[in-house]
């Protein structure tokens, strides 16, 4: 089974598919290029995870941190407002499974950086904003792929 940071990703990829504005535009790999036929879209994929033992033995229980970026790209004359309304239905989405249908046991947003980047090319604004999360589990040192 998948180490329990590809679940929370392809979980968090679950819930935000299907967001009124992004519709299925939702990949989880942060190689995927953004076509213009793919925006407004989104790109899923982990940054950090930080762990620390909160039980010894012989297998420890370890409680982890993972850093999770959702990237919402968008283009158009009203950019801002677009990416605005993106991040809105990303929180809310996000706040409806809180604990990643058990994989988790808890998630927050911790930042957002909204960039600018005009399209070279058609002089069409562009842009993105990185949301990162921060979603806490705790999984047995040796087993990666379970939640506790």
């Amino acid at each position: 089974m998948s180490h329990l940071r590809q679940q929370v990703r392809e979980r968090v990829g679950t819930i935000l598919t299907g967001l009124t504005t992004t519709g299925s535009n939702v990949f989880q790999s942060r190689l995927y290029p953004m076509e213009k036929a793919k925006l407004p879209g989104l790109i899923i994929y982990s940054i950090s995870e930080a762990a620390t033992p909160i039980t010894s033995g012989s297998s420890r229980t370890l409680q982890a941190q993972l850093t999770l970026a959702v990237e919402v790209y968008a283009t158009g004359s009203n950019l801002d407002d677009t990416l605005d309304t993106v991040c809105s239905e990303v929180q809310e989405a996000m706040a409806g499974d809180r604990q990643l249908n058990g994989l988790a046991k808890d998630l927050q947003l911790d930042s957002t950086e909204i960039t600018f980047a005009q399209e070279q090319e058609t002089d069409i604004p562009a842009g993105y904003a990185t949301m990162n999360w921060s979603v806490f589990y705790n999984y047995a040192e040796d087993n990666t792929s379970t939640a506790l």
